[in-house]
């Protein structure tokens, strides 16, 4: 994920001169963003995340890279596996489809839920956030 100050400035580098393409947008009005997705022409697999927030923000360098973002089959059977190999959950999957974790090398791991969200179960949906991602 990468964080755009300006979408159009963006849109244009990333597909016009990189050649990318985009291949879906979703837009939050309630999270004041927008989320585009785009890949290279034929490897629609390995995907670039842009995040575009609706209010300015100066991001400096560094803090527009957000996240590696992995997608799981069963997020919670992978929270629970990696929670039993000591790895602390940030941000729980209470929503059944995104969860935060930190690699060893402190790079923030966003997982999200292979198709539908998955409906809300505990101990997921109450555990609270730990820590930042």
């Amino acid at each position: 994920m990468v964080r755009v100050k300006n979408l159009d400035e963006s849109l244009d580098f990333y597909c016009n001169k990189l050649g990318l393409v985009e291949l879906r947008r979703s837009d939050s009005e309630q999270g004041r963003f927008s989320l585009i997705f785009l890949a290279a022409p034929g490897d629609e697999e390995a995907q670039i995340e842009l995040t575009y927030n609706w209010d300015p923000e100066d991001y400096g360098e560094g803090r527009n890279f957000g996240h590696v973002a992995y997608r799981v089959d069963d997020i919670y059977a992978t929270c629970q596996k990696l929670m039993d190999a000591g790895v602390t959950i940030n941000r729980p999957p209470r929503d059944g489809r995104m969860a935060f974790v930190r690699s060893p090398d402190n790079i923030s791991i966003e997982l999200l839920q292979h198709g539908d969200a998955l409906a809300s179960r505990e101990p997921w949906a109450s555990m609270p956030n730990s820590g930042h991602w």
